[in-house]
């Protein structure tokens, strides 16, 4: 039994870790099924019709429940390794998606659901690993990620503690309508909060998130620095116009194709 189940997690950790054709192939189709679930979730938080495929829920929570195991059995630590904060998020979705047939709140189990963009993070990092576009473009593809995880969870947040006290918050995505207005400053003021918890949570969002919310949106469409280590003190990203280093003033030749704006 011991030899059977230690020839399993050979297997295994060849899969999950191993360089051969079948274990890349077994990794790219984890993160395929990583994006196509980030998608879904997001999606039935938004459309009520997708709550009559419960069936579709458990399968997806069956296979996550099998690869969350595999990789704490696969961990050098696991008991370490099930208190991260990704492995946490990943439990409380898999929790959710079986949840559904003893409690009847499917809004509130479906928002719920969108802790699994926590995951997108290491879907980003293994797909940097695997092509060379995501690895070009990482700084505006973490900005971007950090951007949607941002609205769609405090989008959640709104709708668990709204959905039952304002009538003008029925679905997911009245919440999130709400908090992009209120990110962007627009207000259009056709939704409102009326009781003292949600007005906090609005000081909240308009304080600490608007800030936050610009900057991402300025790191995304600001041009992005250049790697480019400085021969004297070893800087290593410099402005894509940089003629001398910011930190030590040594000339720079970074190389280009001339066509920064």
């Amino acid at each position: 039994m011991q030899a059977a189940l230690g020839d399993f997690k050979g297997v295994l950790r060849r899969l999950y870790f191993g360089q051969t054709t079948a274990a890349r192939s077994w990794r790219i189709g984890l993160l395929m099924f990583d994006v196509v679930t980030i998608f879904y979730f997001v999606l039935s938080a938004t459309l009520t019709e997708l709550e009559s495929y419960p069936h579709l829920d458990w399968a997806i929570g069956l296979i996550l429940l099998l690869d969350y195991g595999f990789r704490l059995s696969l961990a050098v630590r696991p008991f370490r390794a099930a208190f991260d904060s990704t492995a946490l998020a990943d439990l409380i979705v898999i929790l959710s998606l079986f949840a559904e047939a003893f409690i009847e709140n499917m809004g509130f189990l479906r928002v719920i659901r969108m802790l699994r963009l926590l995951r997108s993070y290491h879907v980003i990092k293994d797909l940097r690993e695997t092509f060379s576009w995501f690895r070009e473009h990482e700084d505006i593809i973490n900005s971007a990620l950090n951007l949607l995880v941002f609205v769609f969870l405090v989008s959640a947040v709104v709708y668990v503690i709204e959905a039952q006290l304002n009538p003008d918050i029925n679905s997911y995505m009245d919440a999130l309508y709400f908090t992009v207005t209120t990110l962007t400053t627009t207000g259009y003021g056709d939704i409102t909060m009326t009781d003292t918890m949600s007005r906090g949570l609005t000081i909240i969002i308009m304080v600490f998130g608007v800030a936050l919310f610009l900057r991402l949106i300025q790191t995304i469409f600001r041009p992005a620095k250049v790697k480019y280590a400085c021969p004297d003190c070893g800087l290593n990203r410099h402005d894509n116009d940089a003629v001398h280093c910011k930190h030590c003033g040594n000339t720079l030749h970074i190389p280009t194709e001339g066509d920064w704006q």
